[in-house]
């Protein structure tokens, strides 16, 4: 357990100024700011991790802490509980039985802790709407093919759509599903082979030949994947895009020039997507990427400290400290504060059974895989 206190004190006479300008910069409208007098706001925070030290996630926390600890009244000290194991159900598991609604415990998820709830994973004993959100972070993702199937990318699909194509996975149910959704969506045969220990051993099967796609999220495309295409030995094909807040799927701005699923979904078909396929990958995709990471607290945390922990958010997301340092770790994304998160995490979790009876046959016709 590691410990993230600030020492450095910001003028609380500031903060409706800043505030009102952060909400104008993200469009989100809240109640009144809530006084600190006003709320009991606990002087230690215990934020439960469901991942090992040193992992993404973790990462994520730890760079977020110290932000959030020196804009929250009284300046709490936020203390990282790493409870890792059964790829995040475990921890998330213990925090839904465990946390107080006191606002003392936080949980922090990621794509790994969604998906399993909305398959129905049998191991998962939590449940997201008895969760509030205050934060996500969204990132994005980038498809890519071997140059031997085309120099641009609308030869290289071209090309994919006459031949069975290889993808190195490391589960037909973990962040690449949006992606195998997507690519049968557009006619692609992919063969899954999974196993893979992460994304970073997809990418070396693909630069040793052995795969003949492979998909990166944003940081890892940018770190490891662009100096490929720089040097001619991978064709970006499409990027996944961003979900803005009416829930439309944009152009990720971490990549403007190349085409989203939907454009190229739309260029070969004369027409958008639609359809059960596409209600799951919009779902899997939002939940996965919009929704990536998320800052939860229990339904029943008092109204005004659920107010607090979203105005402290939005005092720093919009300034520039804040931009410069978010961008290594975030990329070019905006964290999302507030009713957005909650009605987009919403919309993505709710799978009907029949959504799950599809997905289910779908696993199983197209990769003999299991939810």
């Amino acid at each position: 357990m590691n410990t993230h206190k600030t020492t450095n004190s910001l003028g609380r006479l500031k903060k409706a100024a800043v505030l009102s300008l952060a909400i104008a910069g993200l469009g989100l409208t809240l109640t009144t700011p809530v006084q600190a007098q006003d709320a009991n706001v606990p002087s230690t925070i215990k934020w439960t991790i469901p991942f090992g030290v040193g992992g993404g996630t973790d990462v994520w926390a730890r760079f977020f802490s110290p932000w959030l600890s020196e804009h929250i009244p009284g300046e709490p000290t936020i203390s990282i509980d790493n409870v890792p194991g059964g790829g995040s159900i475990n921890g998330a598991n213990l925090f839904a039985t465990r946390a107080r609604s006191d606002g003392s415990d936080w949980l922090g998820t990621s794509a790994s802790t969604q998906f399993p709830a909305m398959l129905g994973d049998r191991r998962v004993r939590y449940d997201y709407s008895t969760w509030t959100p205050i934060l996500a972070t969204p990132t994005g993702g980038v498809v890519y093919a071997q140059p031997s199937l085309g120099e641009e990318s609308e030869s290289a699909i071209a090309a994919l759509l006459e031949k069975r194509v290889k993808l190195a996975v490391q589960s037909h149910t973990g962040l690449e599903l949006p992606v195998l959704i997507a690519l049968d969506m557009l006619g692609v045969d992919v063969q899954a082979v999974s196993g893979m220990q992460g994304r970073g051993e997809g990418r070396l099967a693909f630069e040793r030949g052995e795969a003949d796609i492979d998909f990166q999220t944003t940081s890892a495309y940018l770190s490891s994947v662009a100096p490929l295409v720089e040097s001619g030995r991978a064709v970006p094909l499409f990027s996944l895009g961003v979900l803005n807040e009416e829930g439309q799927i944009e152009r990720d701005p971490a990549f403007p020039d190349l085409p989203t699923f939907t454009e190229v979904y739309e260029n070969l078909n004369g027409e958008a997507p639609s359809g059960t396929a596409n209600e799951a990958y919009e779902k899997f995709f939002a939940s996965g990427f919009t929704l990536q990471k998320l800052i939860m607290v229990p339904k029943g945390t008092p109204d005004e400290l659920v107010e607090i922990y979203r105005e402290a958010a939005l005092e720093f997301v919009e300034t520039e400290q804040f931009k410069q340092e978010a961008d290594a770790h975030l990329g070019p994304y905006t964290p999302i504060v507030g009713d957005v998160v909650e009605r987009h995490l919403e919309q993505a979790m709710a799978l009907d059974d029949d959504l799950r009876e599809w997905l289910a046959d779908w696993l199983k016709t197209k990769h003999g895989a299991s939810i």
